[in-house]
């Protein structure tokens, strides 16, 4: 595949942990911890494939709405997980870049975030980027509250959480469902879409290649 046709920047959002755990028999809490165990996994072979940035949506703030019990589990989980993604990062030369806001998190869990990005920011290579209390609109109001005077696009893009980030060239979403959710509202205006029937701790390695095989297959027109 050829690198200049190749996407530079790639969205996931990652859905149906709890149905993959619900389907086996498991505590939907196994889901989680799959699912968040396979995002290093998927970013890594990304990257090994050449597309240098990638994001995933992991936690939105409409997530504090589940049962506490769930919510402490996955905050539990992502603390752990940023100590085992740092690592993985290093190695491959990635830098960690978490969007979202640091409001009602532990001061660990803040703890965490900021070691995950301080411990990672010389690495050139690849970007993480995790959206992690997150919202769409909230990033767009947030960038919008830091503006004096009249409100540009430039403005704007210069204002979201890490601006350097460019916008998405495809977003893909498993479960079978097909929304966004929410998610990177601006960076995806011209995104290509790719649903798939296939929850997410059932993806693997091998279907980066096919995704990508998809999104070199389609034109993209821009309003053209």
């Amino acid at each position: 595949m050829e690198e200049n046709v190749l996407p530079k920047h790639l969205g996931f959002i990652v859905d149906g942990n709890r149905r993959w755990a619900r389907e086996r028999g498991l505590p939907t809490l196994e889901g989680h911890r799959r699912g968040i165990d396979l995002v290093a996994d998927i970013a890594e072979e990304c990257h090994k494939q050449g597309v240098k940035i990638v994001s995933f949506y992991i936690f939105s703030t409409e997530n504090w709405n589940r049962s506490k019990e769930e919510v402490d589990y996955l905050m539990d989980l992502v603390e752990k997980c940023l100590k085992k993604f740092i690592k993985k990062c290093l190695k491959n030369d990635t830098r960690i870049a978490i969007l979202g806001t640091k409001e009602r998190l532990s001061q660990n869990l803040v703890k965490a975030v900021e070691e995950a990005e301080e411990k990672t920011k010389h690495c050139k290579e690849n970007i993480l980027g995790l959206c992690f209390n997150y919202g769409g609109k909230q990033e767009i109001v947030d960038a919008a509250n830091k503006i004096n005077g009249e409100v540009t696009i430039e403005k704007l893009e210069a204002n979201l959480y890490h601006p350097e980030i460019p916008a998405l060239d495809m977003v893909i979403r498993t479960s079978g469902e097909e929304r966004i959710s929410g998610f990177m509202l601006w960076r995806m205006a011209y995104a290509e879409m790719l649903f798939l029937d296939k929850k997410w701790p059932d993806m693997t390695k091998e279907d980066v290649p096919k995704i990508l095989e998809e999104f070199v297959g389609r034109q993209r027109r821009f309003g053209k």
